[in-house]
């Protein structure tokens, strides 16, 4: 007996090499969906490309100044900022207006979406010259939303070799355009130095989403920086700066913050408060090298989670544990099952966290939700996560969080979505109202003609000693190409259950690197349009004009809080966290919130969409949850028609005219 144990013990790795080999061929050979299911199930979807006009741009670049340090892999450096948003920002009454981030030219723009006309000029937010500014800083990404609490739609710019900025629209504006909007710091304090340039922290931050983090009915904000605090753009210094110290642990980044909102002014000079309280972050999770994150409610308390995607590293789930002016996040981990390795366990990955986004994926009334990884065949091959929400229900949810266990499988190699390429932003999404949500993912890095993913290879196997050091780095100089002719991904679920990335049959699969993806109804129709952010390229629209699509419920839910007046229509304040829950007489639940911004550079509106499929008859049940501005926890079920509903969420959900 002693002696067959120890043959055993001796063949142990051999055995587990023939158990893996055997399991990556049962992978391989998953059935795939013939030509003509593809293209039937293509043919249910149709997107118009469309240009998007920009403003007049005083510089035009390809590729960023760098500290000298970085001068070797000025590539790798100016691999992100190109950054979309779509939501009312006019007042339309529509998610029609488009903030993004051109790299080209290192604007933040705000145009019109090209469906609806030149309705107003494109223009450009600058800072300056209300706010300090200094000649090697650039925007990373826009995000919407009432941070004043007036009821008119505000933008957040965040940046590198800078704090954030809030561009607080003017009630007394008489005319759409940059002048009606007023810069305003949101770390306090006077950045101003002696000769007259930005003086203040010289933040690196490349993510941010907002929620009401503590449950007071105000929103708070998130921020994610990348790298730590330095002068990552400036070609005058020669050092201080850093890589990450690991490919897959690495903590020497920038910090994490969480800045709750106290106050707020409107009017002409509007101005908006908030406090530092990252405090309520744990210690574990206030460095990692962020690139994305999502703040939403998966267990129905009305207190957002806060995911944190991490590049090099473990990416973060934090459950909220908060109460009104308090804010308290605590760490969540996956369960590691005998057959799955640990970076595929949330949590406790080694991969390069890219994007993310929550949706319900299989109609159980429970959110789960994907990351995006780098997945390149012959370059770096790890996986996306689709991670699907095993708990019962969301009390069982609930228990498990508190218990300190994030119940997700991932499920991403059977279900055909586990790899794409170098991914960034992703949205879950149903673009024809079929029923059943869609995943949108963009993908590639550096676009050129000399290809560095051997380099980059030699790079993944380096000492972990070595990567701090840019010294160590193999060259990514303009021209150099890791990725560059990666793909859209538009992932849609076959009669199977697995998915199919019907991009290239949609006209989608543009071989130019996208980082992020902005989704809205634009023209009212019901049917959500998306904007691609593209690095280094002009961004693109792409109108829905999908044949035969189901019935749908829209949702514009608005706080019951006055809107400022003035010459100028205003969106109203966005009820940001509510959600509503569909549930169809099979059994079938349909969720939707008012997302602050999930994802790594696109950003969706703030319109609750939900398709509902060709066979559901009205009324339809409505189960409406949400936080009032005292803090309060409101719930009211409705029965809607199919459509487009607006409800004013107060002590209770009433409709708006």
């Amino acid at each position: 007996m002693t002696a067959n144990f120890g043959w055993l013990r001796k063949q142990l790795a051999g055995i587990v090499a023939l158990l893996l080999i055997l399991g990556l061929f049962l992978v391989a050979r998953l059935p795939s969906v013939s030509a003509a299911e593809q293209d039937s199930m293509a043919s249910k979807f149709h997107f118009t490309p469309m240009t998007i006009a920009l403003p007049a741009a005083e510089k035009s670049q390809s590729i960023r100044t760098v500290n000298k340090q970085y001068k070797d892999i000025a590539a790798w450096i100016s691999s992100v900022g190109a950054a979309i948003a779509l939501n009312d920002i006019s007042g339309s009454g529509k998610a029609n207006d488009l903030c993004l981030v051109d790299t080209r030219s290192d604007q933040v723009v705000i145009t019109p979406s090209p469906d609806s006309g030149p309705r107003y000029a494109p223009f450009a937010l600058d800072p300056a010259p209300a706010l300090p500014t200094w000649d090697y800083m650039a925007p990373m990404g826009c995000v919407p939303g009432d941070y004043n609490e007036d009821g008119r739609t505000d933008v957040l710019a965040y940046y590198w070799g800078r704090t954030p900025v809030l561009f607080l629209q003017k009630a007394t504006a008489a005319k759409f355009d940059a002048a009606a909007f007023q810069p305003v710091e949101l770390v306090a304090g006077n950045h101003r130095g002696p000769d007259g340039k930005y003086n203040g922290p010289m933040w690196n931050t490349d993510s941010v989403t907002i929620g009401d983090f503590d449950g007071d009915g105000h929103v708070d904000i998130f921020i994610g920086n990348y790298f730590p605090d330095s002068r990552v753009l400036d070609p005058n210094a020669d050092g201080g700066i850093t890589m990450n110290q690991s490919m897959s642990h690495a903590l020497n980044s920038g910090a994490k913050y969480i800045y709750r909102w106290t106050g707020a002014a409107s009017g002409a000079n509007p101005s908006a408060q908030y406090v530092d309280a990252s405090q309520g972050i744990p210690e574990v999770a206030r460095y990692g090298w962020t690139l994305a994150s999502s703040a939403t409610d998966i267990d129905g308390d009305s207190l957002p989670e806060l995911y944190i995607a991490n590049d090099f590293g473990h990416d973060r789930l934090l459950y909220n544990k908060s109460t009104p002016g308090h804010i308290e996040l605590a760490e969540v981990t996956g369960v590691r099952g005998i057959t799955d390795p640990k970076s595929k366990v949330l949590g406790n990955d080694s991969f390069k966290g890219m994007g993310v986004d929550f949706g319900d994926l299989n109609h159980d009334g429970l959110y789960d939700l994907f990351v995006s990884n780098i997945t390149t065949s012959w370059g770096i091959e790890e996986s996306n996560f689709q991670f699907m929400n095993t708990a019962n229900n969301t009390i069982d949810l609930r228990k498990q969080l508190q218990d300190g266990v994030a119940p997700f499988d991932d499920v991403s190699g059977s279900q055909g979505t586990a790899w794409s390429g170098w991914g960034w932003d992703v949205k879950i999404q149903d673009f024809n109202n079929g029923g059943e949500n869609q995943i949108a993912q963009a993908t590639g890095f550096v676009k050129g003609q000399v290809n560095r993913w051997p380099n980059l290879q030699e790079l993944a196997t380096a000492h972990d000693g070595m990567l701090s050091n840019p010294l160590w780095w193999p060259n990514a100089r303009a021209g150099d190409d890791i990725g560059g002719d990666h793909t859209l991904h538009f992932f849609v679920k076959s009669a199977d259950g697995r998915y199919t990335d019907l991009a290239p049959q949609l006209g989608l699969a543009v071989p130019v690197p996208t980082r992020g993806i902005a989704v809205g109804d634009t023209d009212g129709d019901g049917l959500p349009e998306f904007a691609v952010a593209r690095q280094w390229e002009a961004p693109i629209f792409y109108h829905n004009d999908s044949p035969n699509p189901g019935k749908y419920l829209q949702l514009k839910l608005t706080t019951d809080a006055p809107v400022a007046p003035g010459p100028l229509p205003a969106a109203g304040p966005p009820a940001i966290g509510a959600q509503a829950t569909v549930t169809t007489a099979d059994g079938k639940k349909y969720l939707g919130r008012v997302d602050g911004s999930s994802g790594e550079a696109g950003r969706r509106s703030f319109d609750v969409q939900i398709g509902l499929g060709h066979n559901v008859s009205g009324p339809l049940d409505v189960h409406l949850q949400w936080r009032d501005r005292t803090g309060q926890l409101r719930t009211q079920n409705l029965k809607l028609e199919p459509g487009c509903h607006m409800y004013q969420l107060g002590t209770t959900a009433k409709e708006a005219m």
